[in-house]
């Protein structure tokens, strides 16, 4: 008698707690773990659809089983989704089974895409799992359609994405929005994951002032629930040429401390893309940096703080830290790229980069470069140069053999 009296004292205590912050339960609209997928959606949606009107937060109630639930969910205007959680890199995990707990939605739907976010819609502290996807076999990954899209048929803006960690996801968020709808204002923090696609985020056609802020790829994700990723499937990831990050068709581009390991890529910076880039990993890669530049006005990128290293996914001839084409400007500071074997993947027998930057086209472009360190590349020079219109500037960088290397090329 007195344990069920402690019992429903917390429960009710937990309740008032919950009202008292602005949130109501999903639970209040029956999303449980107990129900099939099919039907949690359907409530789901019912909730926010009630919730659209006053903006009212949604909370995501921990348990110890994750409650499965189908995709096709739309985010509409002004709703939250609330879990418990900060950060998860590792994973949460169960006492006795491989699976997280806490806010956790099961995805097994391969048809649709989970979650589409309007305007004004939040998502954070929520884990998002794949419990069917694959860490073994490259042969049998599922190609999961997005677990986060932005709208494709209206202009969402100001959409706030934090805490999340995805397991056995394909891609995580595709915010290529249309020129017809774009998006603006997004905001990605604190996430965490290893997309089986090699794309974690995608931006296109974002107006104004995306944030990519304090984001992690890697596939130890599911260490602590069904193990790493292995070798083969990091190599399969690999091989499909894609990059963790992409941003095209988007002004001030906010991306600040980002990692990613064993992709083809780390990012990717559109043609029609300026922004600044600072604090970055890109680990295990055959690409770290792609900056391309469909002008010369204002396709210019401020690149500072980072690490490269590039070795893997193609023939040593064709691994560059960074590759930049087209027109616009590209400064460089305190960029390092080295390289060296890592077992967790497929690396060329050099264990080497080509070079440190290959330059290309037939446009004039202009590049700077301050206080990077170059080494284990093995062309004669650090700069490959296949644009006889290129203007490079470089000021105390050091060279493979740790050699002053300042250089003028025009």
């Amino acid at each position: 008698m007195k344990s069920s009296l402690i019992l429903l004292l917390i429960f009710i205590h937990g309740s008032i707690l919950i009202k008292a912050s602005g949130l109501t339960s999903i639970r209040d609209f029956d999303v449980t773990p107990e129900n099939s997928a099919a039907v949690n959606k359907v409530n789901l949606q019912k909730a926010i659809d009630w919730a659209s009107a006053s903006g009212t937060a949604l909370f995501v109630e921990p348990s110890d089983e994750p409650c499965y639930i189908d995709g096709g969910i739309i985010l509409k205007k002004n709703v939250s989704l609330i879990g418990v959680h900060g950060p998860t890199p590792r994973g949460t995990t169960h006492p006795s089974e491989k699976q997280p707990v806490g806010s956790v939605f099961a995805i097994t739907d391969r048809e649709n895409p989970f979650l589409t976010v309007e305007s004004g819609t939040q998502i954070k502290g929520i884990q998002f799992w794949y419990p069917e996807q694959t860490i073994n076999d490259p042969a049998a990954i599922i190609p999961y359609k997005a677990t986060i899209q932005v709208s494709k048929t209206g202009r969402a803006q100001g959409v706030y994405l934090s805490c999340l960690t995805f397991y056995g996801e394909y891609l995580a968020f595709d915010f290529n929005a249309s020129r017809e709808n774009p998006c603006e204002l997004m905001t990605f923090e604190h996430c965490y994951g290893y997309p089986l696609s090699g794309e974690f985020i995608r931006i296109d056609h974002c107006y104004d002032v995306p944030r990519i802020i304090h984001c992690h790829v890697n596939p130890a994700a599911q260490r602590f629930i069904g193990g790493q990723v292995n070798r083969a499937v990091v190599d399969a990831v690999i091989a499909r040429k894609t990059y963790a990050y992409t941003i095209n068709h988007t002004d001030n581009a906010q991306i600040i401390d980002i990692f990613t390991f064993g992709t083809y890529g780390g990012i990717l910076l559109g043609g029609e893309s300026y922004g600044q880039l600072t604090n970055f990993n890109f680990d295990c890669v055959a690409v770290g940096i792609l900056k391309q530049g469909n002008n010369s006005k204002n396709r210019n990128w401020q690149i500072a703080q980072g690490s490269i290293i590039a070795n893997t996914g193609e023939k040593v001839e064709n691994i560059h830290p960074i590759i930049i084409e087209g027109q616009g400007h590209t400064s460089l500071s305190n960029v390092e790229a080295f390289s060296g074997g890592n077992g967790a993947l497929t690396t060329v027998p050099e264990n080497m980069s080509w070079d440190f930057m290959l330059v290309r086209g037939n446009k004039k472009l202009t590049v700077s470069v301050w206080g990077s360190r170059m080494r284990n590349y093995m062309a004669d020079s650090p700069v490959t140069i296949e644009n006889d219109q290129a203007i490079i500037y470089m000021s105390g960088c050091f060279d493979k053999e740790e050699n002053l290397y300042n250089r003028i090329y025009k």
